[in-house]
């Protein structure tokens, strides 16, 4: 009696904390736009709330609210001001937490904009934003109050929508994954080559699994960002252009790292239309890219590497995968990843916590470290090197499209941690 009396307790239980998590008892079908400056330098970093905004439609996930598929560098908790009961929750990386490990950081402090979306909530709610270290340690935090109706709540996307059209259009917003192509150095003249470069990304994209597997589970929309400007800046060789966002090479003193720092310009352009992922082509022949998980990819169009960078960068950006490539010259201590720290990324360890990786592909009797002249009998082992380190982080095979260029697809581990977050998304 007492056991059936347990089981109907727990049953109850499970089906309030369902209920609790039905989309439409704690949001509407509106995204609201939150806009942050994080500042600071390698030792002491802030977060200053800058503005809000409402968009007309709602583009994210309405199931899994209060879960995270990855831990990311970042992390933003919404929850019910009234019980404080976490509503929805979301994790990302940021270009600043990449700026704090570098040398510069050392003895400059410097801010940048970041933009997240979130559900729009029907009552008011807590949002409680933390940033974290390599070491996984909050580094910063702030928390705000958020009333939906605020009248100061910037209205965005209701008018004057940027131009766009679907290269895929797999179902509703609410049931597929909406990946936006923004245009960036294409003049308006050049908006034909723009739509051309856009179809070679997306095939480039479905070319690989598991997206290829996996297509109808996606929206892809081509959005026509003019620039003033053909081509992106290259500060390395005196080039500067006006581009609808700014973007430019030389990113930390980093020849090939292409990015951006107004990322609020870019949320602007895509204010109407339905998204979540955004990919930013660059019209310029120069090799290089970026790609920020749940911030955006942003790589060039006309070099001969365009097809697998943009696919390398979108795993970054979209599936939070870890470069799995090394520097020889690394040094130990401004390390990405620590070694006494597990990553969070699903395709790199430090054997910290293997378990929660990919131990369990591993065939029996894989060496551990795999010797590289093993690769062809184990296709998933643990290789030395990755992460930008040669030794300590490990990899689970020998090339991946995480790894170099001309490896044509991802790794089996990699497909798999991309699989479970396309399923993160897109299954109830």
């Amino acid at each position: 009696m007492k056991h059936q009396i347990l089981s109907l307790l727990l049953l109850v239980i499970t089906n309030l904390s369902v209920q609790a998590q039905n989309f439409n008892d704690s949001f509407t079908s509106k995204t609201l736009r939150v806009d942050y400056i994080f500042s600071g330098n390698a030792t002491s970093q802030n977060i200053f709330l800058e503005g809000l905004a409402e968009l007309p439609t709602w583009a994210g996930r309405r199931h899994h609210l209060n879960e995270l598929p990855l831990k990311g560098n970042g992390e933003i908790v919404m929850r019910n001001l009234a019980n404080k009961e976490c509503i929805y929750r979301t994790s990302f990386s940021s270009l600043f937490q990449e700026w704090i490990l570098t040398e510069e950081a050392q003895s400059v402090s410097k801010a940048f904009e970041n933009t997240f979306l979130l559900p729009y909530p029907l009552h008011p709610v807590e949002v409680e934003i933390t940033l974290y270290d390599n070491l996984q340690q909050p580094t910063a935090t702030t928390t705000h109050i958020v009333r939906p109706d605020d009248i100061l709540i910037h209205k965005k996307g209701y008018s004057n929508i940027t131009p766009h059209n679907y290269l895929v259009k797999s179902g509703t917003e609410e049931n597929c994954i909406d990946v936006v192509i923004l245009a960036e150095g294409y003049t308006t003249e050049e908006m034909d080559i723009f739509r051309n470069d856009a179809l070679i990304a997306t095939e480039s994209l479905f070319g690989h699994e598991p997206f290829r597997a996996m297509r109808n589970r996606f929206n892809i929309i081509a959005v026509e960002s003019p620039s003033c400007d053909s081509g992106v800046s290259i500060p390395g060789q005196n080039v500067w252009k006006q581009t609808a966002f700014g973007s430019h090479f030389d990113t930390f003193y980093s020849e090939r790292y292409l990015t951006t720092a107004r990322v609020k310009d870019i949320h602007d352009a895509l204010a109407g239309i339905p998204y979540e992922h955004i990919i930013i082509l660059a019209n310029t022949e120069q090799y290089g890219g970026g790609g920020i998980y749940n911030s955006y990819t942003l790589t060039t169009t006309h070099n001969p590497m365009f097809r697998p960078v943009i696919v390398h960068e979108f795993g970054h950006s979209f599936g939070g995968l870890a470069d799995e490539y090394f520097y020889e010259d690394q040094d130990p201590t401004a390390m990405a990843y620590p070694y006494e720290v597990e990553p969070w990324e699903q395709n790199i360890t430090t054997f910290v916590d293997f378990k929660s990786k990919w131990e369990d592909m591993l065939q029996p009797g894989t060496p551990i470290p795999t010797p590289e002249a093993k690769k062809d009998k184990y296709a998933v082992g643990v290789y030395e090197g990755g992460g930008y380190a040669t030794k300590g982080v490990f990899r689970p095979a020998d090339d991946c499209r995480m790894r170099t260029n001309s490896y044509p697809a991802f790794c089996p581990v990699c497909q798999r941690a991309l699989e479970q977050i396309i399923n993160f998304y897109t299954v109830k």
